[in-house]
């Protein structure tokens, strides 16, 4: 192809006087100032990915390319905004007639002008999760399928099946047996409701999110005419974050650059982490292959981090074999050496990030550029008591403490009420876990159980306390009482609930047994395992992900000497939280916990890495996938390269184990750590400074 500016129809160019000799550094000015034809941009970490986009469209209007040829698609709202405010900076002016924004809202705005082709209005609605879940349970309804007693998944995790198949370009069959294998014997009814829930959309003139591609891809794939159109229309396409898309938007891409072949990803391969949520990491690996002829441009300077961070970063993610090669290389000058910490348990590590949080603080770095970064939440359980011990204000990033889920309220209801049999809250949480019983319906229940609970207070685990003309009950006696009223609830509970509250009833009758009642662990255990598991898998996408959850939540609940203790210390956690919401910037600095999934883009001061442990991270279970461990290290390598200037990778010697007997089990450092030369590291004496 020829490297001219080729415009249809001709526009004079605009003149912005930009040096960009002078602004960007050479890697960044060969990919703005590239040729016509397709491009892949891999931008390493901190290396000025947006900055390189940017200037690109500034470039190609100062080429005379008309801003309304211009297509330039992010992954989030904030991106698009960030992006067209930088791109306004650098013009002096905003740029109307740039096409910019998310992938869903281009597909919303082109599916506006020719929805009457695929059948729907152009006053079409767009369904949010909650319209499409009542959507999906009409079609359950009309199908006539029997849930009840069957553990058919809820139709907010059939909105999530429904919704990988559509992005992946895969059956609902596929997405079962690889992620949802736990549902094989529903693959029919599923197959045939996610053709219903089509007909119904298509029927109630409405569109899901997954709607604003996949039907704008159906447009373009059956309609010539309009795919001309579009394909004229947009002459250059530059695409943010390329290594997180999926196989529908990388067909979108391709299909609408099939004409001009002027289409600029920018993304980077070693920080593709998203492949559980339908990213595929073949569509950066192979876009080479997909546009012959592609210039590939590095961009390997890196502004964040120090040299020693760097370097730690570059022997981490070399071991990978599917990438594209690069050295980051650093532009600030030397620093500290990144810490490798080993520490007997989980509480001695959490007490090092405590105390060494502090001393940040005390050297002049504000708690809110000092991040711990961990694999899944549940590694952050004992670091979360005790900074709250200390009064050390921390704040997590996905807003939602580990405590406040859904699932683990649920799971500690059942041992508040063993606890405190008149806890109303903890009572109809767990009435409105079963079949058919909402809120009101939970109301009555409750109401009927006090009168049979009539004026006794139990305690179960100690003597009850009765009516001074009653005779002293023994604890066996007290708990027999609470089986009692619950069992005089039977008659108000609604048919289709029955087998379940029998059932709820036969384990509130175990926990208070003596040998579970004493531990807080065992009774977590036991509720887990008799019936909570069945509820997970229907009602949550995440199903494996809450389990693992609650499994930890039994292994740190085995420091505890009583159940009173353990819940005591989550209602302290808790109520933390409530008492940060209502003093508003009061406390402005807070130390930040997160997953490194959630941090991604984010970068701080310090940062510490947790529970570097095999089978916590990299995790057990995402090894056994196809290219699974390749992920799990590019997922190390972002937790990494967040550092600007300090480092620590930690890992604790000993945890406790999920099981039966609950004991510590010794652990192996992360197989990562051991692809780190030493000489990178320094190697911290833990028990000679804390």
């Amino acid at each position: 192809m020829s490297h001219e500016y080729v415009l249809e129809p001709f526009h004079s160019a605009v003149h912005l006087q930009i040096d960009y000799a002078r602004e960007l550094n050479e890697q960044q000015l060969a990919a703005v100032t590239a040729p016509p034809g397709p491009a892949l941009v891999i931008a390493g970490a901190g290396s000025g990915k947006t900055r390189t986009l940017t200037y690109r469209v500034a470039y190609l209007l100062e080429q005379g390319i008309p801003a309304d040829r211009i297509l330039l698609l992010t992954f989030t709202n904030k991106a698009a905004g960030e992006m067209m405010r930088r791109v306004a900076d650098l013009l002096g002016h905003e740029l109307r007639e740039l096409w910019g924004g998310t992938f869903h809202s281009i597909g919303a705005r082109i599916l506006r002008s020719h929805a009457d082709l695929l059948g729907y209005r152009r006053d079409f609605t767009i369904l949010d999760r909650d319209d499409a879940k009542d959507l999906i349970k009409a079609n359950i309804a009309d199908a006539g399928i029997e849930t009840k007693g069957t553990h058919f998944p809820k139709p907010e995790v059939l909105n999530e099946i429904f919704s990988l198949a559509v992005n992946t370009h895969k059956t609902t069959d596929d997405i079962l047996e690889s992620q949802y294998d736990y549902f094989s014997q529903f693959a029919a009814p599923i197959a045939d409701l996610a053709q219903r829930y089509i007909k119904r959309k298509r029927a109630t003139n409405a569109m899901d999110f997954d709607d604003l591609l996949a039907l704008w891809l159906k447009l373009l794939q059956e309609h010539t005419e309009v795919r001309e159109h579009y394909q004229r229309r947009f002459q250059f396409i530059l695409v943010d974050e390329y290594q997180d898309t999926n196989k529908l938007q990388s067909d979108l891409i391709d299909l609408l650059a099939a004409r001009h072949h002027n289409v600029t990803v920018v993304g980077d391969d070693a920080q593709s982490i998203y492949a559980w949520r339908g990213a595929n990491f073949a569509n950066i690996l192979e876009f080479p292959k997909r546009y012959p002829g592609a210039k590939v441009f590095k961009i390997e300077t890196n502004y964040r981090s120090t040299p020693e961070i760097l370097k730690v970063a570059n022997a981490a993610i070399a071991p990978n074999r599917n990438q594209f090669t690069k050295q980051l290389t650093p532009a600030r000058k030397s620093g500290l050496k990144p810490a490798l910490v080993a520490c007997t348990d989980a509480m001695q590590q959490s007490a090092f990030i405590a105390q060494r949080a502090l001393e940040l603080r005390e050297e002049g770095v504000n708690l809110n550029q000092v991040a711990v970064l961990y694999r899944s939440h549940f590694h952050a359980l004992e670091l979360q008591l005790e900074l709250t011990k200390r009064n050390i204000p921390f704040s997590i990033t996905s807003g939602i403490r580990f405590f406040e889920q859904a699932h683990i309220k649920d799971a500690t209801a059942y041992l508040k009420l063993v606890v405190n049999t008149q806890d109303e809250i903890a009572f109809k949480r767990l009435a409105q876990l079963l079949p058919g019983i909402a809120a009101k319906g939970a109301d009555k229940i409750w109401k009927k159980y006090m009168e049979g609970l009539g004026s006794r207070v139990l305690v179960p685990g100690n003597e009850p306390q009765v009516a001074s003309n009653s005779q002293p009950q023994t604890p066996d006696a007290g708990r027999q009482t609470l089986a009692i009223a619950l069992q005089s609830c039977a008659k108000s509970i609604p048919a289709k609930a029955a087998t379940a509250w029998a059932q709820f009833v036969a384990t509130i009758s175990q926990l208070e047994a003596a040998t579970v009642r004493q531990s807080a662990a065992k009774m977590l255990r036991l509720v887990i395992d008799a019936g909570y598991d069945d509820y997970l898998q229907e009602t949550y996408a995440n199903y494996r992900l809450r389990l693992e959850d609650l499994e930890q939540l039994a292994v740190f609940a085995y420091q505890f000497n009583s159940v009173e203790d353990f819940l005591t210390q989550l209602a302290l956690l808790t109520n933390v939280e409530a008492e940060d919401d209502k003093t508003g910037d009061r406390d402005t600095e807070q130390l930040r916990l997160s997953t490194i999934h959630q941090a991604k883009g984010l970068e701080f001061d310090a940062v510490f890495v947790i529970m570097l442990c095999d089978g916590l991270f990299p995790s057990e279970r995402t090894l056994n996938a196809d290219e699974g461990e390749e992920e799990e290290r590019r997922l190390f390598y972002v937790a990494i390269t967040r550092a600007r200037n300090e480092l620590y990778l930690i890992y604790p010697l000993i945890r406790a184990s999920f099981g039966s007997s609950g004991g510590d089990a010794m652990q192996h450092p992360s197989r990562f750590l051991s692809e780190i030369p030493r000489d990178l590291l320094n190697e911290w004496n833990l028990r000679a400074r804390y």
